[in-house]
């Protein structure tokens, strides 16, 4: 197939509401390795959006779950399975779950134990980390529906993004100069009626916005968190915003600015993703809060 041709053909899928057939092929074709490049699908990951039939072995692959070696998967995951059954059993057995204790607590229990932080203690699971945490596990449920992915997922991805706890100060600070370079308007409004001082931004990072954007749509950020990048986070924060623009500078007060926020319908959620990784990739599409984004015009 000649060059034009293709290029013809890509804009016509994109033009249709094709466009992700081709990125499709493309991940297909690194999918069929017997040795799997992670570094080919983290780039995939920042270059696109993972197909959801293919999102949750990405994610396991990049996130050490499984391994590159496609002919030790199998085996693999047979461990992973037996050592989650054996930590619920751990569960059962101590009475601290039965059959009404929800999922996601049951998990989190799982990886307390696991991590050698479990105790007895009946406010364990609303301390910051348990939170953070079970924030995590809600959002994976949502995506996926075996449970032994969704727990090896979410302890991967917890210790993953401990990047960002440790940058958490400078991802905070990227955030307020991004507003405040890019929509001047706009950040001095939040800052004169108090919001930019109260915003939950550690919380929304440490969770990477589990719990505050619609599932289906953030997932298309967390494709780039896995690929590498969270100083997407600071863009999805400015794009939060910017969508809004137009309520927000309608109202005064900080609880109806969270208003707002929290009661973010799908379809707008999807726009603000999308508007996210637009300006994330106008800008050079930074890694990390050490990575200088472009100046956009």
């Amino acid at each position: 197939m000649s060059n034009d041709e293709r290029n013809f053909r890509s804009a016509y899928y994109e033009k249709v509401g094709f466009k992700s057939v081709e990125e499709k092929r493309s991940l297909e074709m690194l999918l069929k390795e017997g040795v799997l490049d992670p570094n080919k699908l983290k780039q995939f990951c920042l270059r696109f959006s993972v197909p959801h039939v293919y999102r949750s072995f990405v994610w396991k692959i990049l996130l050490d779950v499984i391994p590159k070696q496609v002919h030790c998967q199998d085996f693999i995951m047979k461990q992973r399975k037996q050592e989650y059954d054996d930590l619920h059993q751990t569960l059962v057995i101590t009475d601290v779950i039965d059959e009404k204790t929800p999922q996601d607590e049951i998990l989190l229990y799982m990886w307390l134990i696991k991590s050698d932080n479990f105790t007895f203690d009946s406010n364990i699971k609303d301390t910051t980390e348990s939170c953070c945490f079970t924030a995590i596990v809600d959002f994976l449920l949502h995506c996926f529906d075996d449970e032994v992915d969704v727990y090896w997922i979410a302890s991967r991805f917890y210790d993953n993004i401990s990047v960002i706890r440790q940058d958490m100060t400078k991802l905070i600070e990227c955030t307020h100069s991004l507003l405040e370079r890019d929509d001047y308007d706009l950040y001095r409004h939040l800052a004169q009626i108090n919001v930019l001082d109260n915003l939950p931004l550690q919380i929304w990072f440490n969770r990477c916005f589990a719990g505050v954007i619609n599932e289906d749509c953030l997932a298309k950020i967390w494709d780039k968190i896995c690929g590498g990048c969270y100083k997407i986070l600071a863009f999805l924060v400015f794009a939060l915003f910017t969508t809004l623009r137009h309520h927000i500078l309608r109202v005064n007060n900080i609880n109806s600015i969270f208003s707002l926020i929290t009661n973010v319908p799908k379809d707008t959620a999807d726009i603000i993703v999308n508007n996210c990784i637009d300006k994330w990739q106008n800008s050079g599409s930074p890694l990390t809060v050490h990575d200088k984004p472009k100046t956009t015009t």
